[in-house]
């Protein structure tokens, strides 16, 4: 089976295709056909030695397939099954990968296998910034950066539902153009419109409740200005690059603000958390109150194309990979 491997950290151009042996699950093992595999910016700090990884590696750590040999002690999972996994690293950019029975979900009947590889870690990631991190409620105002984004169309989604004001900041006008199908109310083009400036505006001069955050050093400056006292800035990604360190006295001066980096790890504890929040995510795509948007696919030999394509800034939605 071919796989992509990282034998030494750094640009795309390191993503190898090489032929492997297939692989035998252990005990407590499945070995999974894969369908898709999600390519997330966690990837792109990995390759790239922003987060240090022990080389060699296998690329990836999200994906959904079809469940084609099962370990001992594995139980109520069975040759066949259609499951999905997030947050499991050495688990995406393959034909085949073995996963601890314990870290996948079953797929439900019905929903194709590249929209549960396209949503399960953005989709959970939204959930629980939604649900977790911040419990928004109806009646307040988010701002939520890259709001046409993989990440930021389910936010937009999860929010509005919720009865959130969502103002969105994209790019271009067909950017825009689905940040507002998704739910957005308000839209800033953060390249011709100053933030803060149509942020107070927009609120009349009260600031948002909070920011979410996954772009990182061009934003968060300005994100900390346009939260009202007490707000929260929930900073999830860097896409443009890490924040500098930050002296805690400013959340102060600024009307005791609140200041967050959580990550979707610490929110999947348990199996238990992991089946409750896959669930409601996969739930809610199934039952079409959630859509997800898949902004290409790549076959394997094109994943560095891939990561090109998701630094550039100019995708919309969810890139996957389709072994």
């Amino acid at each position: 089976m071919r796989a992509i491997v990282v034998n030494e950290q750094g640009g795309p151009e390191v993503l190898e295709l090489v032929e492997r042996e297939t692989p035998e699950p252990g005990e407590g093992q499945l070995r999974v056909d894969v369908r898709a595999a999600g390519v997330n910016f966690i990837d792109i700090y990995q390759r790239s030695g922003l987060y240090a990884m022990q080389t060699p590696f296998v690329m990836g750590m999200e994906g959904a397939g079809t469940v084609g040999a099962v370990g001992t002690g594995v139980e109520d999972i069975a040759v066949g099954d259609a499951v999905a996994w997030a947050m499991t690293p050495g688990t995406g950019y393959a034909e085949q990968v073995l996963l601890p029975a314990a870290r996948v979900v079953p797929v439900p009947a019905g929903l194709d296998a590249e929209v549960a590889a396209a949503v399960m870690l953005q989709g959970m990631t939204a959930h629980f910034l939604t649900e977790s991190t911040f419990p928004a409620r109806e009646g307040q105002t988010a701002l939520v950066h890259a709001a046409a984004g993989g990440v930021g169309l389910l936010l937009c989604q999860m929010l509005a539902a919720k009865g959130v004001r969502v103002i969105g900041t994209t790019s271009t006008p067909e950017k825009a153009e689905l940040a507002r199908g998704a739910g957005a109310a308000e839209i800033i083009f953060y390249r011709e419109q100053d933030l803060v400036t149509e942020v107070r505006r927009l609120t009349g001069g009260d600031g948002v409740h909070v920011v979410y955050d996954g772009v990182g050093a061009s934003t968060f400056d300005a994100g900390l200005q346009v939260l009202r006292p007490r707000g929260m800035m929930v900073l999830f990604g860097a896409s443009s690059g890490p924040v500098p360190p930050i002296d805690p006295q400013v959340l102060n001066q600024r009307g005791s603000l609140f200041l967050t980096r959580p990550s979707l790890l610490h929110h999947l504890a348990d199996r238990e958390e992991l089946l409750a929040r896959a669930g409601d995510v996969l739930g809610a795509v199934a039952e079409g109150r959630l859509d997800v948007r898949i902004g290409g696919r790549y076959p394997l030999a094109d994943a560095a194309q891939a990561h090109r394509d998701l630094a550039s800034g100019t995708t919309t939605g969810k890139l996957l990979l389709v072994p």
